[in-house]
Protein backbone atom coordinates (compact mmCIF):
# COMPACT_ATOMS: atom_id res chain seq x y z
CA UNK A 1 0.00 0.00 0.00
CA UNK A 2 1.39 3.43 -0.93
CA UNK A 3 2.04 5.99 1.77
CA UNK A 4 0.79 8.88 -0.43
CA UNK A 5 3.58 11.11 0.91
CA UNK A 6 5.42 13.38 -1.45
CA UNK A 7 8.58 13.29 0.70
CA UNK A 8 8.82 9.51 0.89
CA UNK A 9 12.17 8.18 -0.36
CA UNK A 10 11.40 4.50 -0.06
CA UNK A 11 10.29 4.12 -3.64
CA UNK A 12 7.08 2.48 -2.64
CA UNK A 13 5.00 5.10 -4.42
CA UNK A 14 5.68 4.79 -8.14
CA UNK A 15 3.72 5.01 -11.27
CA UNK A 16 3.12 1.60 -12.76
CA UNK A 17 3.88 2.93 -16.25
CA UNK A 18 7.43 3.89 -15.21
CA UNK A 19 8.06 0.39 -13.87
CA UNK A 20 6.86 -1.06 -17.15
CA UNK A 21 9.21 1.17 -19.20
CA UNK A 22 12.23 0.22 -17.11
CA UNK A 23 11.39 -3.45 -17.42
CA UNK A 24 11.10 -3.21 -21.19
CA UNK A 25 14.39 -1.28 -21.37
CA UNK A 26 16.28 -3.95 -19.39
CA UNK A 27 14.77 -6.65 -21.53
CA UNK A 28 15.87 -4.87 -24.70
CA UNK A 29 19.44 -4.51 -23.40
CA UNK A 30 19.55 -8.21 -22.57
CA UNK A 31 18.32 -9.04 -26.05
CA UNK A 32 21.09 -6.89 -27.58
CA UNK A 33 23.74 -8.69 -25.53
CA UNK A 34 22.34 -12.05 -26.56
CA UNK A 35 22.24 -11.03 -30.22
CA UNK A 36 25.83 -9.74 -30.02
CA UNK A 37 27.05 -13.00 -28.50
CA UNK A 38 25.16 -14.95 -31.11
CA UNK A 39 26.71 -12.82 -33.86
CA UNK A 40 30.20 -13.26 -32.45
CA UNK A 41 29.66 -17.01 -32.40
CA UNK A 42 28.52 -16.96 -35.99
CA UNK A 43 31.49 -14.79 -37.02
CA UNK A 44 34.08 -17.34 -35.94
CA UNK A 45 34.46 -18.25 -39.61
CA UNK A 46 34.94 -14.62 -40.71
CA UNK A 47 38.39 -13.22 -41.51
CA UNK A 48 39.80 -11.18 -38.64
CA UNK A 49 41.46 -8.71 -40.99
CA UNK A 50 38.92 -7.84 -43.68
CA UNK A 51 35.87 -8.92 -41.62
CA UNK A 52 34.12 -9.85 -44.87
CA UNK A 53 35.40 -13.10 -46.37
CA UNK A 54 35.35 -16.51 -44.78
CA UNK A 55 38.54 -17.99 -43.38
CA UNK A 56 40.60 -20.58 -45.19
CA UNK A 57 39.65 -23.17 -42.58
CA UNK A 58 35.93 -22.47 -43.04
CA UNK A 59 36.18 -22.73 -46.81
CA UNK A 60 38.25 -25.93 -46.80
CA UNK A 61 36.63 -27.48 -43.75
CA UNK A 62 39.86 -27.60 -41.71
CA UNK A 63 40.20 -26.94 -38.00
CA UNK A 64 41.22 -23.40 -37.06
CA UNK A 65 44.19 -24.55 -34.99
CA UNK A 66 45.72 -26.53 -37.83
CA UNK A 67 49.41 -25.71 -38.22
CA UNK A 68 49.47 -22.50 -36.28
CA UNK A 69 45.94 -21.23 -36.84
CA UNK A 70 46.48 -18.61 -39.60
CA UNK A 71 44.09 -20.55 -41.82
CA UNK A 72 41.50 -20.25 -39.06
CA UNK A 73 41.98 -16.47 -38.73
CA UNK A 74 42.44 -15.12 -42.25
CA UNK A 75 40.80 -15.49 -45.61
CA UNK A 76 42.92 -16.48 -48.59
CA UNK A 77 43.49 -12.90 -49.79
CA UNK A 78 44.44 -11.57 -46.35
CA UNK A 79 46.65 -14.59 -45.66
CA UNK A 80 48.50 -14.02 -48.91
CA UNK A 81 48.82 -10.30 -48.20
CA UNK A 82 50.09 -10.95 -44.67
CA UNK A 83 52.75 -13.41 -45.85
CA UNK A 84 53.93 -11.14 -48.65
CA UNK A 85 54.04 -8.28 -46.14
CA UNK A 86 56.55 -10.21 -44.03
CA UNK A 87 58.72 -10.75 -47.09
CA UNK A 88 58.54 -7.12 -48.22
CA UNK A 89 59.19 -5.77 -44.72
CA UNK A 90 62.31 -7.93 -44.40
CA UNK A 91 63.58 -6.63 -47.76
CA UNK A 92 62.89 -2.95 -47.11
CA UNK A 93 63.79 -2.76 -43.41
CA UNK A 94 67.18 -4.37 -43.99
CA UNK A 95 67.96 -2.67 -47.31
CA UNK A 96 68.41 -6.05 -48.98
CA UNK A 97 67.74 -4.90 -52.53
CA UNK A 98 68.43 -1.58 -54.23
CA UNK A 99 67.29 -0.46 -57.71
CA UNK A 100 70.76 -1.10 -59.10
CA UNK A 101 70.99 -4.66 -57.81
CA UNK A 102 70.93 -7.86 -59.80
CA UNK A 103 69.52 -10.60 -57.56
CA UNK A 104 70.25 -14.30 -57.98
CA UNK A 105 67.53 -16.53 -56.50
CA UNK A 106 68.72 -19.95 -55.34
CA UNK A 107 66.04 -22.28 -56.68
CA UNK A 108 65.84 -25.92 -55.63
CA UNK A 109 62.25 -26.42 -56.79
CA UNK A 110 60.93 -26.86 -53.25
CA UNK A 111 58.29 -24.86 -51.40
CA UNK A 112 60.57 -22.24 -49.83
CA UNK A 113 62.53 -21.34 -52.96
CA UNK A 114 59.29 -21.37 -55.01
CA UNK A 115 57.65 -18.79 -52.74
CA UNK A 116 60.83 -16.72 -52.62
CA UNK A 117 60.91 -16.64 -56.42
CA UNK A 118 57.23 -15.71 -56.59
CA UNK A 119 57.54 -12.88 -54.08
CA UNK A 120 60.70 -11.36 -55.56
CA UNK A 121 58.99 -11.53 -58.96
CA UNK A 122 56.00 -9.62 -57.58
CA UNK A 123 58.28 -6.95 -56.12
CA UNK A 124 60.09 -6.66 -59.44
CA UNK A 125 56.79 -6.40 -61.34
CA UNK A 126 55.59 -3.58 -59.07
CA UNK A 127 58.90 -1.78 -59.47
CA UNK A 128 58.58 -2.14 -63.25
CA UNK A 129 55.05 -0.66 -63.20
CA UNK A 130 56.24 2.26 -61.10
CA UNK A 131 59.15 2.79 -63.48
CA UNK A 132 56.87 2.76 -66.53
CA UNK A 133 54.45 5.19 -64.86
CA UNK A 134 57.10 7.69 -63.72
CA UNK A 135 58.07 10.61 -65.90
CA UNK A 136 61.72 10.97 -65.05
CA UNK A 137 62.40 7.24 -64.65
CA UNK A 138 65.23 8.03 -62.28
CA UNK A 139 65.33 4.70 -60.45
CA UNK A 140 65.94 1.59 -62.55
CA UNK A 141 64.35 -1.80 -61.86
CA UNK A 142 66.51 -4.41 -60.16
CA UNK A 143 67.22 -7.57 -62.12
CA UNK A 144 66.40 -11.15 -61.11
CA UNK A 145 68.05 -14.39 -62.13
CA UNK A 146 67.42 -17.99 -61.05
CA UNK A 147 70.05 -20.64 -60.30
CA UNK A 148 69.70 -24.39 -59.85
CA UNK A 149 72.62 -26.46 -58.56
CA UNK A 150 72.91 -29.85 -60.28
CA UNK A 151 74.06 -32.40 -57.67
CA UNK A 152 73.80 -35.56 -59.75
CA UNK A 153 77.54 -36.09 -59.31
CA UNK A 154 76.99 -36.81 -55.61
CA UNK A 155 73.42 -38.10 -55.55
CA UNK A 156 71.45 -41.09 -56.84
CA UNK A 157 69.03 -39.12 -59.03
CA UNK A 158 68.79 -40.51 -62.54
CA UNK A 159 69.55 -38.33 -65.56
CA UNK A 160 65.99 -38.74 -66.88
CA UNK A 161 64.43 -37.54 -63.63
CA UNK A 162 66.83 -34.61 -63.50
CA UNK A 163 66.06 -33.66 -67.10
CA UNK A 164 62.31 -33.66 -66.43
CA UNK A 165 62.79 -31.62 -63.28
CA UNK A 166 64.93 -29.03 -65.07
CA UNK A 167 62.35 -28.70 -67.83
CA UNK A 168 59.64 -28.09 -65.23
CA UNK A 169 61.81 -25.45 -63.54
CA UNK A 170 62.40 -23.72 -66.87
CA UNK A 171 58.63 -23.70 -67.39
CA UNK A 172 58.08 -22.16 -63.95
CA UNK A 173 60.58 -19.38 -64.64
CA UNK A 174 59.37 -18.71 -68.18
CA UNK A 175 55.74 -18.50 -67.05
CA UNK A 176 56.55 -15.52 -64.84
CA UNK A 177 55.57 -12.21 -66.38
CA UNK A 178 58.27 -9.84 -67.70
CA UNK A 179 60.94 -8.72 -66.94
CA UNK A 180 62.58 -11.88 -68.27
CA UNK A 181 64.66 -13.88 -65.81
CA UNK A 182 67.72 -15.87 -66.83
CA UNK A 183 67.84 -19.47 -65.62
CA UNK A 184 71.22 -20.99 -64.72
CA UNK A 185 71.90 -24.70 -64.27
CA UNK A 186 75.37 -25.36 -62.88
CA UNK A 187 76.78 -28.69 -61.62
CA UNK A 188 78.41 -28.79 -58.19
CA UNK A 189 81.74 -29.93 -59.64
CA UNK A 190 82.02 -26.58 -61.46
CA UNK A 191 83.64 -25.15 -58.31
CA UNK A 192 86.86 -26.85 -59.42
CA UNK A 193 86.99 -24.97 -62.75
CA UNK A 194 88.17 -28.19 -64.40
CA UNK A 195 86.80 -30.41 -67.14
CA UNK A 196 83.44 -31.97 -66.27
CA UNK A 197 84.81 -35.50 -65.81
CA UNK A 198 87.87 -34.44 -63.82
CA UNK A 199 85.90 -32.17 -61.53
CA UNK A 200 83.27 -34.85 -60.91
CA UNK A 201 85.86 -37.48 -60.00
CA UNK A 202 87.68 -35.10 -57.69
CA UNK A 203 84.46 -34.06 -55.98
CA UNK A 204 83.38 -37.66 -55.41
CA UNK A 205 86.79 -38.54 -54.01
CA UNK A 206 86.63 -35.60 -51.62
CA UNK A 207 83.12 -36.47 -50.42
CA UNK A 208 83.99 -40.14 -49.93
CA UNK A 209 86.97 -39.11 -47.82
CA UNK A 210 84.57 -37.78 -45.16
CA UNK A 211 83.45 -40.68 -42.99
CA UNK A 212 81.01 -38.79 -40.74
CA UNK A 213 77.49 -38.57 -42.19
CA UNK A 214 76.75 -35.21 -40.59
CA UNK A 215 80.09 -33.78 -41.73
CA UNK A 216 79.39 -34.97 -45.27
CA UNK A 217 76.01 -33.17 -45.33
CA UNK A 218 77.53 -29.98 -43.95
CA UNK A 219 80.32 -30.06 -46.55
CA UNK A 220 77.80 -30.51 -49.36
CA UNK A 221 75.79 -27.56 -48.07
CA UNK A 222 78.91 -25.41 -48.17
CA UNK A 223 79.60 -26.56 -51.74
CA UNK A 224 76.13 -25.33 -52.72
CA UNK A 225 76.98 -21.89 -51.42
CA UNK A 226 80.31 -21.91 -53.25
CA UNK A 227 78.47 -22.84 -56.46
CA UNK A 228 75.98 -19.99 -55.98
CA UNK A 229 78.82 -17.56 -55.34
CA UNK A 230 80.57 -18.72 -58.50
CA UNK A 231 77.42 -18.21 -60.59
CA UNK A 232 76.82 -14.77 -59.09
CA UNK A 233 80.39 -13.59 -59.64
CA UNK A 234 80.63 -14.85 -63.23
CA UNK A 235 77.24 -13.41 -64.28
CA UNK A 236 77.35 -10.03 -62.56
CA UNK A 237 74.86 -10.60 -59.74
CA UNK A 238 75.14 -8.41 -56.66
CA UNK A 239 72.96 -10.36 -54.19
CA UNK A 240 72.19 -14.04 -53.57
CA UNK A 241 68.68 -14.68 -52.25
CA UNK A 242 68.00 -17.88 -50.29
CA UNK A 243 64.60 -19.32 -49.38
CA UNK A 244 65.62 -20.13 -45.80
CA UNK A 245 62.49 -19.97 -43.63
CA UNK A 246 61.75 -19.90 -39.89
CA UNK A 247 61.50 -23.69 -39.67
CA UNK A 248 64.89 -24.24 -41.26
CA UNK A 249 66.51 -21.61 -39.05
CA UNK A 250 65.02 -23.24 -35.93
CA UNK A 251 66.62 -26.55 -36.94
CA UNK A 252 69.92 -24.84 -37.69
CA UNK A 253 69.96 -23.20 -34.24
CA UNK A 254 69.80 -26.57 -32.50
CA UNK A 255 72.17 -28.22 -34.99
CA UNK A 256 74.82 -25.55 -34.49
CA UNK A 257 74.42 -25.78 -30.71
CA UNK A 258 74.92 -29.55 -30.73
CA UNK A 259 77.93 -29.32 -33.07
CA UNK A 260 79.67 -26.72 -30.91
CA UNK A 261 79.19 -23.80 -33.30
CA UNK A 262 77.58 -21.49 -30.79
CA UNK A 263 80.00 -18.64 -31.45
CA UNK A 264 79.23 -18.51 -35.17
CA UNK A 265 75.50 -19.16 -34.78
CA UNK A 266 74.54 -15.48 -34.83
CA UNK A 267 76.19 -15.08 -38.24
CA UNK A 268 73.97 -17.71 -39.89
CA UNK A 269 70.48 -16.61 -38.78
CA UNK A 270 70.38 -12.90 -39.68
CA UNK A 271 68.58 -11.25 -42.58
CA UNK A 272 71.89 -10.32 -44.24
CA UNK A 273 75.17 -12.23 -44.45
CA UNK A 274 77.88 -10.16 -46.14
CA UNK A 275 80.87 -12.30 -45.16
CA UNK A 276 80.71 -13.73 -48.70
CA UNK A 277 81.99 -11.83 -51.72
CA UNK A 278 78.40 -11.59 -52.95
CA UNK A 279 76.13 -10.79 -49.95
CA UNK A 280 73.46 -13.36 -49.07
CA UNK A 281 69.95 -12.31 -47.96
CA UNK A 282 67.16 -14.27 -46.19
CA UNK A 283 63.84 -12.45 -46.76
CA UNK A 284 61.75 -15.49 -45.69
CA UNK A 285 63.34 -15.54 -42.24
CA UNK A 286 60.02 -14.73 -40.52
CA UNK A 287 57.88 -17.16 -42.53
CA UNK A 288 57.31 -20.70 -41.17
CA UNK A 289 57.17 -23.62 -43.56
CA UNK A 290 53.48 -24.41 -42.97
CA UNK A 291 52.52 -20.93 -44.16
CA UNK A 292 54.62 -21.36 -47.30
CA UNK A 293 53.01 -24.74 -47.95
CA UNK A 294 49.58 -23.16 -47.50
CA UNK A 295 50.39 -20.43 -50.02
CA UNK A 296 51.61 -22.93 -52.61
CA UNK A 297 48.35 -24.83 -52.14
CA UNK A 298 46.15 -21.72 -52.39
CA UNK A 299 47.89 -20.25 -55.44
CA UNK A 300 48.62 -23.62 -57.09
CA UNK A 301 52.34 -22.82 -57.25
CA UNK A 302 54.09 -25.73 -58.90
CA UNK A 303 57.00 -27.23 -56.97
CA UNK A 304 59.62 -29.72 -58.11
CA UNK A 305 61.31 -32.11 -55.68
CA UNK A 306 64.70 -33.28 -56.92
CA UNK A 307 67.44 -33.59 -54.31
CA UNK A 308 65.34 -33.04 -51.18
CA UNK A 309 65.99 -36.39 -49.53
CA UNK A 310 65.77 -37.23 -45.85
CA UNK A 311 68.53 -35.80 -43.68
CA UNK A 312 70.78 -38.12 -41.70
CA UNK A 313 73.04 -37.96 -38.68
CA UNK A 314 72.66 -35.08 -36.26
CA UNK A 315 70.79 -33.02 -38.83
CA UNK A 316 68.15 -35.72 -39.26
CA UNK A 317 67.68 -36.17 -35.52
CA UNK A 318 67.27 -32.43 -34.98
CA UNK A 319 64.76 -32.14 -37.84
CA UNK A 320 62.63 -34.94 -36.35
CA UNK A 321 62.89 -33.39 -32.88
CA UNK A 322 61.80 -29.93 -34.05
CA UNK A 323 58.94 -31.47 -35.99
CA UNK A 324 57.67 -33.15 -32.82
CA UNK A 325 57.98 -29.88 -30.90
CA UNK A 326 56.02 -28.09 -33.61
CA UNK A 327 53.22 -30.64 -33.45
CA UNK A 328 52.92 -30.12 -29.68
CA UNK A 329 53.05 -26.33 -29.90
CA UNK A 330 52.74 -24.55 -33.27
CA UNK A 331 54.82 -21.60 -32.05
CA UNK A 332 57.91 -23.60 -31.06
CA UNK A 333 59.85 -22.87 -34.26
CA UNK A 334 59.26 -19.15 -33.98
CA UNK A 335 60.22 -19.23 -30.30
CA UNK A 336 63.51 -20.97 -31.06
CA UNK A 337 64.36 -18.48 -33.79
CA UNK A 338 63.42 -15.42 -31.71
CA UNK A 339 65.46 -16.71 -28.77
CA UNK A 340 68.54 -17.22 -30.95
CA UNK A 341 67.86 -13.83 -32.55
CA UNK A 342 68.84 -12.17 -29.27
CA UNK A 343 72.47 -13.04 -30.01
CA UNK A 344 74.53 -10.05 -31.08
CA UNK A 345 75.10 -10.15 -34.86
CA UNK A 346 78.52 -9.75 -36.44
CA UNK A 347 79.53 -6.61 -38.28
CA UNK A 348 79.06 -8.39 -41.61
CA UNK A 349 75.38 -9.07 -40.88
CA UNK A 350 74.36 -5.89 -42.68
CA UNK A 351 74.78 -4.53 -46.15
CA UNK A 352 78.16 -2.98 -47.01
CA UNK A 353 78.27 0.76 -46.44
CA UNK A 354 79.33 1.45 -50.02
CA UNK A 355 75.80 0.61 -51.22
CA UNK A 356 74.57 3.88 -52.76
CA UNK A 357 70.92 3.22 -51.96
CA UNK A 358 71.32 2.34 -48.28
CA UNK A 359 69.90 5.49 -46.72
CA UNK A 360 71.51 7.01 -43.66
CA UNK A 361 68.28 6.84 -41.67
CA UNK A 362 67.78 3.14 -42.43
CA UNK A 363 71.43 2.45 -41.56
CA UNK A 364 71.13 4.17 -38.20
CA UNK A 365 67.86 2.34 -37.47
CA UNK A 366 69.41 -1.07 -38.20
CA UNK A 367 72.55 -0.22 -36.22
CA UNK A 368 70.44 0.77 -33.21
CA UNK A 369 68.12 -2.23 -33.55
CA UNK A 370 70.89 -4.84 -33.73
CA UNK A 371 73.42 -2.97 -31.59
CA UNK A 372 75.98 -3.18 -34.37
CA UNK A 373 79.36 -1.55 -34.14
CA UNK A 374 81.05 0.01 -37.11
CA UNK A 375 83.38 -2.23 -39.04
CA UNK A 376 86.37 -0.02 -38.22
CA UNK A 377 85.73 -0.42 -34.49
CA UNK A 378 86.06 -4.20 -34.61
CA UNK A 379 89.05 -6.43 -35.35
CA UNK A 380 88.94 -8.40 -38.62
CA UNK A 381 87.26 -11.77 -38.37
CA UNK A 382 89.00 -15.05 -39.09
CA UNK A 383 86.97 -17.70 -40.90
CA UNK A 384 87.12 -21.47 -41.07
CA UNK A 385 88.57 -22.51 -44.45
CA UNK A 386 86.07 -25.38 -44.72
CA UNK A 387 82.68 -23.97 -43.64
CA UNK A 388 83.51 -20.23 -43.59
CA UNK A 389 82.25 -19.84 -40.02
CA UNK A 390 83.77 -16.98 -38.00
CA UNK A 391 86.33 -18.15 -35.47
CA UNK A 392 86.54 -16.93 -31.91
CA UNK A 393 90.30 -17.42 -31.72
CA UNK A 394 92.35 -15.67 -34.38
CA UNK A 395 94.12 -17.86 -36.86
CA UNK A 396 97.52 -16.47 -35.98
CA UNK A 397 97.52 -18.80 -32.98
CA UNK A 398 97.53 -21.76 -35.37
CA UNK A 399 100.81 -20.60 -36.99
CA UNK A 400 99.75 -21.17 -40.58
CA UNK A 401 102.74 -21.16 -42.92
CA UNK A 402 103.04 -21.28 -46.68
CA UNK A 403 106.23 -22.60 -48.20
CA UNK A 404 106.97 -21.82 -51.82
CA UNK A 405 103.30 -21.19 -52.57
CA UNK A 406 102.19 -24.55 -51.13
CA UNK A 407 99.76 -24.68 -48.25
CA UNK A 408 100.63 -26.82 -45.26
CA UNK A 409 97.87 -29.38 -44.75
CA UNK A 410 98.45 -29.42 -41.00
CA UNK A 411 98.20 -25.64 -40.92
CA UNK A 412 94.88 -25.61 -42.79
CA UNK A 413 93.54 -28.32 -40.53
CA UNK A 414 94.52 -26.33 -37.46
CA UNK A 415 92.83 -23.21 -38.90
CA UNK A 416 89.46 -24.98 -39.16
CA UNK A 417 86.72 -24.70 -36.58
CA UNK A 418 86.34 -27.45 -33.99
CA UNK A 419 83.25 -28.87 -35.72
CA UNK A 420 85.02 -29.31 -39.06
CA UNK A 421 88.07 -30.78 -37.36
CA UNK A 422 85.90 -33.38 -35.66
CA UNK A 423 83.34 -34.17 -38.39
CA UNK A 424 84.97 -33.37 -41.74
CA UNK A 425 88.75 -33.65 -41.61
CA UNK A 426 90.40 -37.10 -41.56
CA UNK A 427 92.26 -37.98 -38.38
CA UNK A 428 95.23 -39.66 -40.08
CA UNK A 429 97.94 -37.11 -41.12
CA UNK A 430 98.59 -38.76 -44.50
CA UNK A 431 94.86 -38.86 -45.26
CA UNK A 432 94.58 -35.24 -44.17
CA UNK A 433 97.22 -34.16 -46.65
CA UNK A 434 95.42 -35.97 -49.47
CA UNK A 435 92.09 -34.47 -48.34
CA UNK A 436 93.50 -30.93 -48.43
CA UNK A 437 94.84 -31.52 -51.94
CA UNK A 438 91.29 -32.34 -53.11
CA UNK A 439 89.77 -29.09 -51.84
CA UNK A 440 88.44 -26.59 -54.40
CA UNK A 441 90.73 -23.63 -55.16
CA UNK A 442 88.33 -21.21 -53.45
CA UNK A 443 88.79 -23.01 -50.13
CA UNK A 444 92.58 -22.99 -50.45
CA UNK A 445 92.55 -19.28 -51.25
CA UNK A 446 90.37 -18.76 -48.18
CA UNK A 447 93.11 -20.35 -46.07
CA UNK A 448 95.75 -18.18 -47.75
CA UNK A 449 93.73 -15.04 -47.04
CA UNK A 450 93.35 -16.18 -43.44
CA UNK A 451 97.12 -16.57 -43.15
CA UNK A 452 97.77 -13.07 -44.44
CA UNK A 453 95.14 -11.73 -42.04
CA UNK A 454 96.65 -13.61 -39.10
CA UNK A 455 100.10 -12.21 -39.85
CA UNK A 456 98.66 -8.70 -39.96
CA UNK A 457 96.84 -9.21 -36.66
CA UNK A 458 99.97 -10.62 -35.04
CA UNK A 459 102.00 -7.67 -36.29
CA UNK A 460 99.49 -5.21 -34.82
CA UNK A 461 99.45 -6.95 -31.44
CA UNK A 462 103.24 -7.14 -30.97
CA UNK A 463 104.08 -3.88 -32.74
CA UNK A 464 104.89 -2.11 -29.48
CA UNK A 465 107.38 -4.83 -28.57
CA UNK A 466 109.28 -4.81 -31.88
CA UNK A 467 112.57 -3.02 -32.31
CA UNK A 468 112.79 -0.33 -34.94
CA UNK A 469 115.48 -0.35 -37.60
CA UNK A 470 117.58 2.29 -35.83
CA UNK A 471 117.62 0.40 -32.50
CA UNK A 472 120.45 -2.01 -31.67
CA UNK A 473 118.44 -4.12 -29.23
CA UNK A 474 120.53 -3.22 -26.18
Amino acid sequence: MACNSGNCQSGCYKDSSIETQESEKNKAQNDVVKDRRSTEHLDDSTCLKCKVNRTIAAVNGVGGDFNGGDNGRFCADCFRSNLFGKFRLAVTANAMISPLDNVLVAFSGGTCSRVALQFIHEMQSRAQKNYDASRDRALPVFGVGVAFIDETAISAVSSDDLHRAIEQMKLIVSDLAPPVKQFHVVPTEAIYSLKAGDGKDRLNELINAVSDVTGKEDLLEHFRMLSLQKIAIENGYTKVLLGTCTSRIACHVLEATVKGRGYSLAADIQYVDARWKIPVVLPLRDCPIHELNMLCSLDSLMTVEVFNGTRAGINGLISSFVKLLQEENPSRESTIMRTAGKLTPFHFNRMPEDNDYNGEVASRRRQKKYNLKTKDALPPESFCPICNSPLKISTFETSINFDNGKTSSNAIGAACCASCQFQVLPKDPSSLEHFISLLPPSMVSQAEDGDRLSQKQLREQIEDCLLSDNEDGT
